[in-house]
């Protein structure tokens, strides 16, 4: 009788659970809105796609989550390893149309920008892991990158240290050199101070989930809610009692298409004497100058603004930043007003300024971070009808990360710029980015091509905004403030 051999067993690919909140912002991929974390860097030599794939392997996929695609079901969604991982098609090599030799810096940073919103429209594949990043060897001298990561792994914090730790503080360096001083730095007790402790906030956001989930089984418990009376119950309530945000040129009917552009970066100096100037901070600065840059662009396209405030949504951290590493969405958001009818420049930083101290005091975040994690575990009937009520509440999503202070290097090549964007969600169609790096603040837009069919007309103006800002802070009086276009013109 011949020898019969048992086939080889197959190996048994890992399965891990995913978390409630990293399964809502994995569900609310849609067509209009793909949920990844865009960023572009910009270096000043020439890499080769080669060198980006040796550091990949080497650090990036050091996090074993990013060998792990996530798979959706009934009863939950769930990593797993891909067998059939392949590097060569998660690192590719791309070319810039247009671009090349004879071309200007413009017309190679407007071909960029066109690549750039191409990628942002195009969701990931979901039978892989949903990452990619295009390597562009030779942009403007340089090279580019442009990398592209689903929202379900982590949060924008998270996902911006993840690519810094792919850069070291030296061009050449040591073997036993970290990563440490280039990190992102933030005050953990102030984070733990602006929320709660961390045990505190999970048993709150705990208490959310409850109520969240209990209110769409049986809506008339928003009565009961408001006769408790409680900090909870007020700041649910609040969120969930939002007016819509008003009809304006950047709501609509979204499509399929993104743009994006960003401006020439800001000296980050300027930016915190403005700040000084006006006893306000630099994201207040930043925020304020992002408005008027809104209202010019509305004034441009033939929209009266007067009187008009559009909200944004402002992921805010939850987490001390050396936790960051550890990937998963840790953050909650909040409703920032955007004062657009304001024609004073003065008078809109002093209104943002303002709002942003009370959010500061307010536990909005928390609850943002409760309701996310009952939507993770909600019927998707019930998340569709949660995700457009809280969209319409805001036009846009507004970021501002603050990021090393110091120049960085990849694969041996100087960080020269580097951008990101999160993902806009719902019936959002507009994403506002600031990230200071090496002393300079870069500000960034994507939008829905439908809405805002030319994004750089809007970053033009956001320029203008913050001079005229700088304008009146060397003024030292602005009781009678011109607005952006009359400061524009005195500084020539």
């Amino acid at each position: 009788m011949a020898e019969t051999t048992a086939p080889p067993r197959r190996r048994r690919l890992r399965r891990q659970p995913m978390t409630r909140v990293d399964t809502a912002w994995l569900r609310m991929e849609r067509a209009t809105n793909p949920m990844m974390i865009t960023a572009v860097l910009v270096f000043t030599e020439r890499m080769s796609v080669d060198a980006l794939r040796r550091l990949v392997d080497e650090r990036f996929l050091a996090y074993a989550r990013f060998r792990q695609k996530a798979v959706d079901a009934a009863t939950g969604a769930t990593w797993i390893e891909d067998a059939h991982f392949d590097l060569d098609w998660h690192v590719r090599r791309a070319a810039l149309p247009g671009a090349g030799r004879d071309s200007s810096a413009l017309e190679d940073k407007r071909a960029l920008e066109s690549f750039t919103g191409e990628l942002a429209s195009t969701p990931l594949d979901p039978g892989k892991p949903r990452w990619q990043f295009h390597l562009i060897e030779d942009y403007a001298g340089g090279s580019a990158l442009v990398a592209r990561i689903h929202h379900c792994y982590a949060d924008g914090i998270a996902l911006v240290q993840v690519l810094l730790s792919l850069t070291d503080t030296e061009r050449h360096p040591q073997p036993t050199e970290t990563l440490t001083q280039a990190w992102l730095k933030a005050d953990g007790a102030g984070v733990e101070r602006r929320v709660g402790a961390v045990a505190r906030y999970r048993k709150l956001g705990g208490q959310v989930i409850d109520r969240g989930m209990a209110m769409y089984r049986d809506p008339t418990l928003a009565n009961m809610l408001a006769r408790e009376g409680g900090e909870i119950a007020r700041e649910l309530l609040y969120a969930l009692s939002l007016s819509d945000d008003p009809p304006s040129l950047l709501r609509g009917e979204l499509g399929v298409s993104k743009r994006v552009a960003w401006a020439e970066p800001l000296c980050l100096d300027e930016v915190k004497a403005v700040g000084r100037a006006f006893d306000c901070t630099v994201n207040d600065v930043l925020m304020a100058a992002a408005a008027g840059a809104l209202r010019g662009y509305m004034r441009e396209r033939g929209a009266d603004p007067d009187g008009m405030t559009l909200r944004a949504t402002v992921p805010v951290n939850l987490r001390p930043l050396e936790h960051a590493k550890k990937l998963g969405n840790h953050f909650g958001l909040v409703f920032l007003d955007l004062p657009v009818g304001e024609a004073n420049p003065a008078r809109r930083l002093e209104r943002v300024a303002s709002c942003m101290r009370e959010l500061k005091g307010s536990r909005q975040a928390i609850v943002a971070f409760g309701l996310l994690a009952a939507l993770g575990m909600a019927p998707q009937a019930a998340q569709g009808i949660a995700l457009d009520l809280f969209s319409r509440k805001a036009s846009a999503v507004a970021t501002n990360v603050p990021g090393p202070q110091q120049p960085l290097y990849l694969a041996g090549c100087a960080l020269r710029e580097m951008m990101f964007w999160v993902p806009q969600t719902g019936s959002i169609g507009v994403g506002l980015s600031i990230l200071s790096y090496n002393d300079r603040v870069h500000f960034g837009l994507v939008a829905d091509a439908r809405l805002v069919p030319d994004p750089d007309a809007v970053i033009a103006h956001f320029r203008r905004e913050f001079d005229a800002l700088l304008y009146l802070a060397m003024m030292g009086d602005w009781s009678q403030a011109l607005d952006a276009e009359a400061a524009d013109a005195m500084l020539g």
